[in-house]
């Protein structure tokens, strides 16, 4: 006799094969990735990131250190203030026109002679006024709202900024020095020239990279921003304070590196930590050889897994799809796993008690189906009591009997109107008719006289209206207070494509709780208004006709009469459903 195992449940399986499956490589992974991906981030990265920031900074220092040099020429001693003080002090115009054209000339050989040298200027700030521009000035000239990168007592640098030269749209330097010249308060404008920082400064030149470049003032404070949103200018440096002395560091989701220039003033470049990655990406590809064993361990421990756990599970689907097929043939197949097994039987248990349940449901909606039929064998005929009524009818005419014939043939009239057929169209003008039947036959069945004033658009007499809609908004006025010398007014008018109804009184008014009964009450207390259905009635009728699209208002008071107005679309809604 053989030796039989005790089959292992489907729990230890399961944890077996997952800690196998996942433990594997992240263990093997986690050791081997965590000391090198480190020390990359700690050394090359950050080293290459400081390594361009300081060549940015060396850029940067020498251009305006070339700003700084052209402007001592110009601003102090040499023969262009001098010039400029003698054109000041002339009036003769021979004289200022020389003047001018040897200062003109004069600063075109400098600029000429420098290509980093961009819009040059003379500024007077008392007047505003400019002088000896190089190039077009872009207006209004304003260099005091420059936000200020350094300054001193002689020369003031500004951070990046549009240029004022009108034939470019670059960011550039400037520079600002005062002129010695008696008598006068005039500066001396220089900006970097057109190419002077095309390598430096993006997105505004092109630069595709993601690192972006922040200038400090002396304080600390951001001159220029390339990241607005994240270090917004005119605000102070969030790691400038608590990491004054440290060259990098992190803020929020960025890399900082910083270097100072030898004024004072600082360049700092930022880096999305993401990036950061990009090495750390590179350096992985070296692991795909070992990372595919590992995923080919993986793989066939999910094969493993998918035999044991996928097969069951679509035999669970099987039988449950095959609920609702009464005449499917039963499985008798099991998994093999005892957990698995246990549930296949109680499904299948169940999926024989549900047949059974069907069966018996059937079977009673049959019954219930000939009862139906049934009762409706025993319903009166609606068409046996119009034919009644036109027997009546013609009884009180050949009697000589008007009134009664009257009464008669109004009533068969809205009955005939009232029993339509289900789905059968219906206008306004038809309501209309049907009203004025029921309005002759309240004349004759109330003991107290009452005028109705009925006003319909000629346009509105062909638009399609639910039935019985205007009879109970009429009987509500008779209801709620109309008496001797009462009125009635019933309006309709067409307005922007929509239908409008009004049915006014001057009865004694209604209350706000019995308002709010006719418009939000479903109790049995409200089906006695109209005739049976009421203003219930009108309300449904409108929900499911028309939605949210049509609008049922009451207006009333003490001794002020009522007021009921609809408004309805003048499409008709959905009156064939």
């Amino acid at each position: 006799m053989g030796i039989r195992f005790r089959p292992v449940t489907f729990k230890k399986r399961i944890i077996l094969i997952f800690l196998v499956s996942i433990l594997t490589p992240f263990v093997c992974l986690g050791f081997l990735s965590f000391y090198t991906i480190d020390s990359i981030i700690d050394n090359k990265v950050e080293s290459t990131i400081q390594g361009r920031l300081k060549q940015d900074l060396l850029t940067l220092e020498n251009t305006l250190n070339n700003l700084n040099h052209v402007s001592q020429q110009l601003a102090i001693g040499g023969r262009i203030p001098a010039l400029i003080e003698r054109l000041h002090q002339t009036d003769q115009p021979y004289e200022r026109v020389e003047l001018f054209n040897e200062i003109k000339s004069e600063l075109n050989v400098i600029t000429f002679s420098n290509p980093n040298i961009g819009l040059l200027l003379f500024y007077y700030p008392d007047t505003g006024a400019v002088q000896f521009e190089n190039f077009r000035v872009r207006t209004p000239f304003a260099p005091e709202r420059l936000s200020i990168m350094a300054s001193y007592p002689e020369i003031t640098y500004y951070g990046p900024h549009r240029s004022y030269n009108d034939s470019i749209n670059q960011y550039v330097f400037s520079t600002m020095r005062q002129v010695n010249v008696a008598g006068r308060n005039v500066y001396l404008y220089i900006e970097t020239g057109r190419n002077a920082l095309e390598t430096l400064f993006a997105p505004q030149n092109r630069k595709s990279d993601s690192r972006r470049l922040l200038i400090l003032d002396n304080d600390g404070m951001i001159a220029f921003s390339e990241n607005r949103e994240v270090f917004p200018e005119s605000t102070r440096f969030p790691a400038y304070d608590a990491e004054a002395l440290s060259d990098s560091g992190y803020y929020g989701n960025f890399f900082w590196s910083k270097e100072t220039s030898n004024q004072g003033w600082s360049i700092v470049s930022i880096l999305p930590q993401n990036e950061l990655n990009l090495e750390r990406n590179r350096w992985l590809w070296q692991f795909t050889g070992f990372t595919v064993v590992v995923l080919l361990i993986a793989v066939f421990f999910a094969w493993l897994l998918r035999k044991m756990v996928y097969k069951p599970l679509d035999k669970f689907n099987k039988e449950i799809k095959s609920l609702i097929l009464s005449h499917a043939p039963e499985e008798t197949e099991l998994t093999r796993i005892p957990e698995f097994d246990y549930t296949l039987y109680q499904i299948r248990s169940m999926k024989r008690k549900i047949w059974n349940l069907y069966e018996e449901i059937e079977q009673k909606e049959r019954r219930r189906a000939d009862l139906e039929v049934e009762k409706l064998l025993y319903q009166i005929n609606p068409h046996f009591l119009m034919n009644t009524l036109d027997t009546v009818h013609w009884l009180a005419v050949m009697n000589g009997q008007k009134e009664i014939d009257r009464v008669v043939l109004s009533l068969n009239k809205l009955l005939y109107y009232n029993l339509g057929k289900k789905g059968e169209a219906s206008t306004i003008g038809d309501e209309i008719q049907a009203l004025k039947e029921y309005l002759q036959l309240q004349q004759i069945r109330y003991d107290f006289r009452f005028d109705v004033d009925i006003d319909v658009d000629e346009l509105a007499l062909s638009l399609p209206s639910p039935r019985f809609i205007l009879q109970p908004l009429v009987e509500n006025a008779l209801y709620h207070g109309v008496s001797d010398d009462g009125y009635i007014y019933v309006g309709i008018r067409l307005r922007d494509d929509r239908l409008e109804i009004e049915v006014r009184d001057n009865g004694a008014g209604m209350s706000r709780e019995t308002i709010d009964k006719l418009l939000h009450d479903d109790a049995n207390e409200s089906e006695k208004v109209g005739m049976g259905i009421g203003m219930r009635y009108v309300r449904r009728i409108l929900k499911a006709h028309y939605g949210d699209k049509a609008r049922l208002e009451i207006e009333s008071g003490h001794d002020r009469g009522t007021t009921v107005m609809l408004s309805l679309p003048a499409s008709g809604g959905d009156l064939d459903a």
